[in-house]
C-alpha cells in the first residue's frame, strides 16, 4: 500500500477545466494517484466517483476498513450478497451531483464495472479519462520524482546483478533468475523484463527463455521493477567474447540516437521531436526500417503511461514529466541493440536517473 495523499482537488480542477461531470476510477494507478490507495481489483465493484465538488466510494466490504482508515471521504459497501447496479445508485444518490453531462470513465477499469456507471448516467456523454488523467499524471511531484529515483538506483544494481550472472553456456532464465534476486533483495519486485541472447535479441519483446548463451552473443537486457507503486525501466547491452560483425557500429548509432533524444528533451519541446532526433540519426545511418517502435513511454504508477514519445505526438515536455528514450536497431536472424535511459524534464533540459553507463558491458 503506497503512503495516502489526495490529490483529488488538482483533479476536481482540471474537471472543471474541461467541463466534466463526474470521473469514475477504477482501483488502478489511477485511484492510487488520487487518494493514495489500490485497493485489491478482482470482480467485486470497486468505483470512487469523483464529482467537481464532491466524492463518494462504492467500496467492496472486505476494503473498507483500510478505506476508512485513511481516507475521510463518504463510502457505500459493497456486500456480496447485493446488486452492485443497486449500490452504486446509492453512491450517486449519496454524491449529490446534479445534472451530469459528462462522464470520464477510467480507461482501466473492467467493461462489466464501465457499463455500470454508463446505466447509471442515462443520457450522459461518456469518454476515457486517458486524456484527463494524463493532464494530472505526466508532471510528477517531488514525492513522485523521489519514488522514480529510488527505485531505478535498484534498477542499476539488478542490472549488475545480470552482467555478473552473463556466462557461455548459462541460459537466458538463468540470467533473468540473479535479476529477481537483485529486486528482491532490495524490497522490489521484477515486473517486465527481457533477456535476449544472439538472434533473440533482434525481437524487440523477446520471450526470455532456456537458450544459452554462447561466445560472441550479444545479449539485449531490459528490465523494470517497482517497489511500492513507482516503477523502473532500463536497457543495457552485454556481449561475450568477440562482439557480432557489424555490433561496434549498430551500438554506436544507437547511442548517438540517444544522445539526440537527450538533448531534444527539454521544457517546451514536442514529444515528437525526441522521437525525431533519435529516429532521424538512426534514418541517417541507413537502418531507419529497423528501429520499428516508438522512441519511448511515460513512467510513472504505470511502466507505460503519457506521455508517449511517438512521431505524431504533439504532447508539450513540461518539467516534472518522466519519460523512457529507447531508441534501437534490430537485425532479423543477427543481433539487436537497444539502449533505454529514464529521462526527467527539467527547467532547463532533462536529467536522467541511472547512474550506469550505456557502454557495453564485456564478458570474456
Amino acid at each position: 500500500m503506497s503512503t495516502p495523499t489526495n490529490r483529488l482537488p488538482l483533479l476536481q480542477a482540471k474537471m472543471r477545466e474541461n467541463s466534466i461531470d463526474l470521473v469514475a476510477l477504477a482501483p488502478t494507478a489511477n485511484m492510487t494517484w488520487a487518494v493514495g490507495l489500490r485497493p485489491m481489483y478482482m470482480e467485486r465493484t470497486c468505483i470512487l466517483l469523483v464529482g467537481q465538488d464532491n466524492v463518494v466510494a462504492l467500496m467492496p466490504e472486505l476494503d473498507l476498513t483500510t478505506f476508512q482508515e485513511h481516507l475521510d471521504i463518504p463510502a457505500v459497501t459493497l456486500r456480496d450478497e447485493l446488486d452492485p447496479a443497486v449500490l452504486l445508485a446509492e453512491a450517486v444518490a449519496l454524491l449529490g451531483a446534479k445534472n451530469v453531462a459528462r462522464v470520464s470513465i477510467d480507461e482501466t477499469m473492467r467493461a462489466d464495472h464501465a457499463l455500470l456507471v454508463v446505466k447509471a448516467f442515462p443520457g450522459a456523454d461518456f469518454e476515457s479519462s486517458e486524456k484527463l488523467m494524463s493532464q494530472v499524471r505526466t508532471c510528477k511531484d517531488a514525492v513522485e520524482l523521489a519514488a522514480l529515483a529510488a527505485i531505478a538506483e535498484i534498477n542499476d544494481k539488478a542490472m549488475e546483478a545480470a552482467f555478473a550472472a552473463i556466462a557461455v553456456g548459462k541460459s537466458e532464465f538463468e540470467v533473468l533468475n540473479e535479476v529477481k534476486a537483485a529486486f528482491a533483495a532490495e524490497g522490489a519486485e521484477l515486473n517486465y523484463y527481457v533477456v535476449g541472447t544472439g538472434a533473440n535479441g533482434a525481437k524487440p519483446h523477446h520471450h526470455t527463455g532456456t537458450d544459452l548463451i554462447q561466445e560472441g552473443d550479444a545479449i539485449v537486457i531490459d528490465i523494470a521493477g517497482n517497489k511500492g507503486d513507482y516503477y523502473s525501466d532500463m536497457t543495457r547491452m552485454a556481449v561475450v567474447g568477440t562482439a557480432p560483425e557489424g555490433y561496434a557500429e549498430i551500438h554506436g548509432i544507437v547511442e548517438q540516437a540517444v544522445q539526440a533524444a537527450l538533448a531534444a528533451a527539454k521544457p517546451g519541446a514536442k514529444a515528437h521531436e525526441v522521437d525525431d532526433a533519435a529516429r532521424g540519426v538512426i534514418t541517417a545511418a541507413g537502418y531507419g526500417e529497423y528501429f520499428t517502435h516508438r522512441t519511448g513511454h511515460g513512467i510513472g504508477l504505470d511502466v507505460h503511461e503519457g506521455p508517449f514519445i511517438t512521431a505524431s505526438s504533439q504532447v508539450v515536455l513540461q518539467p516534472g514529466m518522466a519519460f523512457t528514450i529507447e531508441p534501437g536497431i534490430y537485425l532479423p536472424g543477427r543481433f539487436g541493440v537497444r539502449l533505454e535511459e529514464i529521462a526527467v524534464i527539467t527547467e532547463t533540459g532533462c536529467r536522467i536517473l541511472s547512474r550506469l553507463p550505456r557502454d557495453t558491458y564485456w564478458v570474456s
